[in-house]
């Protein structure tokens, strides 16, 4: 029903980082709250919050909507991902089963150009999620390498998943709309501190097998 890990993905991402108040931040499931912690800056957690179109090119093609916290083991950065939404059945089974990833239905409006996004996303019955419009603006010189671990909860552990990758990067302003009584209420108001576009990334989502063979040898 989905591709085997790793998943080789292309397309484009709107990103929008909020710093929100922890006692706001939704809870992480209990297994993944006693191993990471969400980062504080000054009392306040990093949120982010992502319009995401995965296009052809990839093993699968889809659009997503995304909000993640970004928090740490020991130190080490991880980013967790809170709430999710996918027009694609085969990615929600392959997120939720290969990587402990919640993700859920939804219907998407993703309309792009090349400086201007207009998103909407809403449940399968219609009910709203949140909306945004994006500006795009200079485009920053280079193509940057993408590269972090997600930390999740699956069958009660932490999974950690290595992402991997590299794109453009475009300078943006976002004025996002969350239903206020929708999962992403929290956000409602509020306004993000940063917002990029990367644009034309392709991305390595999940362990390779060489990441396996390597991972059995650094056992003890």
């Amino acid at each position: 029903m989905y591709p085997p890990e790793p998943w080789h993905l292309r397309g484009q991402m709107y990103l929008s980082v909020f710093l929100v108040p922890m006692r706001a931040v939704p809870p992480l499931p209990e297994v993944l709250g006693a191993a990471a912690r969400p980062l504080s800056f000054g009392g306040r957690a990093a949120v982010g919050a992502a319009w995401v179109d995965y296009q052809p090119g990839g093993v699968l093609h889809y659009r997503e909507l995304l909000s993640a916290v970004l928090t740490h083991e020991r130190g080490r950065p991880r980013v967790s991902i809170t709430d999710i939404w996918v027009d694609s059945v085969a990615s929600r089974e392959g997120g939720r089963q290969l990587w402990g990833i919640p993700k859920e239905l939804a219907t998407f409006t993703l309309d792009a150009d090349e400086d201007l996004l207009d998103a909407t996303a809403a449940t399968p019955e219609g009910a709203p999620i949140a909306s945004a419009l994006v500006r795009l603006k200079r485009r920053v010189p280079g193509r940057f390498p993408l590269g972090f671990t997600v930390a999740q909860a699956l069958e009660g552990r932490v999974k950690r998943t290595p992402v991997r990758g590299r794109g453009n990067v475009r300078t943006a302003a976002a004025a996002w709309r969350p239903d206020p009584a929708g999962p992403l209420g929290y956000l409602a108001g509020r306004r993000p501190v940063l917002t990029l576009a990367i644009t034309e990334f392709w991305l390595l989502f999940g362990r390779t097998a060489e990441d396996r063979a390597t991972a059995r040898t650094r056992r003890p």
